[in-house]
């Protein structure tokens, strides 16, 4: 896919950023921990028709800054504010996946004159798990580095389209394939996951919401009426059959979901809404969620 590589340098952190190109209001799209940029290609390639769609590195990730001294929330957070900025798109909607999602949520809290709309794909604000970090942990110790070749990553991360995702973002060596980042780092990145709730930086968010759950993610449906409920002017949408990855593994339901949304944007960001409740053509189901108010 045609795209011009762009390099953001942000107090010494160099964050690399795939400009897929497209004329319209600007997208920035936000993968999880451990991902890369190259897992949003697919949805940029139907994005760009009416959108102008970016997708970067996160720092300690892939081709960005490896090693970054800080990968605190409010660090992940200020490199989007960089880019929305230094590339001057003025209001963007973010799209982002797993931690990708929660840095989008957290950055349309803290600056709401940048960002549009806010799409959270199997995100939302978490509560405390003081085990995260070591799962993070043992989760990366069990991958069988170097691969001794992408196949046999792709077979590790358990083939088809989510495999592929994954491995596409390793790198070959001398001695095979390896990640793009620093496992250690990727532990320290969850550690305030760990120890606090987002759930006052989620009431902040004013913007008109999409959240995509998958069936089998990481969200039960308890949590997913708790994410509806504590912020109004919220659309959720649960993709049957389909894990953690979902944007990955069911790109088609993803993309019905996400163009539904952004096509009924229309600017309005007050709250005022209907709730629904409706099976689509793609067959996720999807409610939404307003009231008179936000912060009710």
């Amino acid at each position: 896919m045609d795209r011009v590589e762009r390099g953001v340098v942000r107090h010494g952190v160099r964050l690399m950023v795939r400009d897929y190109g497209g004329s319209g209001s600007p997208v920035v799209m936000l993968h999880g921990l451990a991902g890369h940029s190259g897992e949003w290609d697919t949805t940029a390639g139907w994005l760009r028709e009416r959108h102008r769609v970016l997708a970067f590195d996160q720092r300690a990730h892939g081709a960005s800054e490896r090693r970054p001294a800080d990968v605190s929330r409010a660090a992940y957070v200020a490199d989007v504010v960089t880019i929305i900025d230094e590339l001057e798109l003025g209001e963007a909607v973010l799209i982002g996946q797993s931690l990708g999602g929660h840095t989008a949520m957290l950055a349309a809290a803290a600056r709401p004159d940048l960002v549009q709309a806010l799409v959270l794909i199997e995100a939302g604000p978490g509560n405390p798990d003081a085990d995260l970090p070591n799962a993070i942990r043992n989760w990366l110790a069990s991958w069988p580095v170097p691969f001794g070749s992408q196949d046999t990553a792709i077979e590790f991360f358990g083939g088809g389209p989510v495999g592929s995702g994954w491995a596409a973002g390793l790198e070959e060596r001398q001695d095979g394939w390896w990640p793009r980042f620093e496992p250690e780092l990727m532990v320290r990145s969850v550690v305030e996951l760990s120890r606090r709730s987002f759930w006052p930086e989620w009431r902040q968010v004013s913007c008109p919401t999409l959240v995509v759950l998958a069936e089998s993610g990481f969200f039960s449906a308890d949590a997913a009426r708790e994410i509806a409920r504590d912020r109004p002017n919220t659309t959720m949408v649960t993709v049957p059959g389909a894990g953690h990855d979902v944007h990955l593994e069911r790109p088609e339901a993803v993309r019905a979901a996400v163009a539904e949304f952004l096509q009924g944007l229309g600017g309005n960001r007050s709250g005022r809404g209907v709730g629904r409740n409706v099976r689509s053509r793609s067959g996720i189901q999807s409610e939404t969620h307003t009231c008179e108010k936000l912060g009710q």
